[in-house]
């Protein structure tokens, strides 16, 4: 069952890449029984692993919190609509449901107009296509909530970038 509070948490966290070099604003929280069991944010940069993102990182944490790799039973709360790669993650650690802030489209309107310098480019378009489906498509049930304000710190995030590369 949907609760904002988890949401507003991911959304926190995905606020700290405004200013926390290496890291970028997508946040996920894993909830188990109505506690947060695993939280992370994107740090592909700094891990220089382009797994790293905020779902993969949140579920990572949560596995090492329970000491297991099984997170049925669990929810995942991410800023942003989950890509591909990360709903693959998803599913094989056995997340039972999503909710999710910004969408695809949402957050690629909000850092469209980054250089490459700011950020490495990823075809969300293409993975999608080679790997999955759009979120709409998929098995797993999924709701989107509280978008503009995930949408916001996309767009604050871009800024900042825009301006320490320009």
């Amino acid at each position: 069952m949907y609760n904002e509070t988890f949401l507003r948490r991911a959304i926190a966290i995905s606020a700290e890449a405004i200013t926390t070099p290496g890291t970028e604003p997508f946040g996920a929280v894993i909830v188990k029984e109505g506690k947060i069991v695993g939280e992370g944010i994107n740090r592909s940069v700094m891990n220089h692993d382009p797994t790293s993102h905020g779902e993969t990182e949140a579920i990572r944490d949560a596995c090492r919190n329970l000491g297991t790799v099984d997170l049925r039973g669990c929810a995942l709360y991410s800023s942003c609509e989950p890509c591909a790669l990360c709903v693959a993650a998803m599913n094989i650690a056995g997340i039972t449901t999503l909710y999710y802030a910004a969408d695809m489209a949402q957050a690629g309107g909000a850092i469209a107009d980054l250089p490459e310098a700011a950020r490495f480019p990823v075809d969300v378009e293409r993975l999608t296509h080679e790997c999955g489906h759009a979120v709409e498509a998929r098995l797993m049930p999924a709701e989107q909530h509280l978008d503009g304000e995930a949408v916001q710190i996309l767009q604050d995030w871009a800024d900042y970038a825009r301006a320490k590369v320009g």
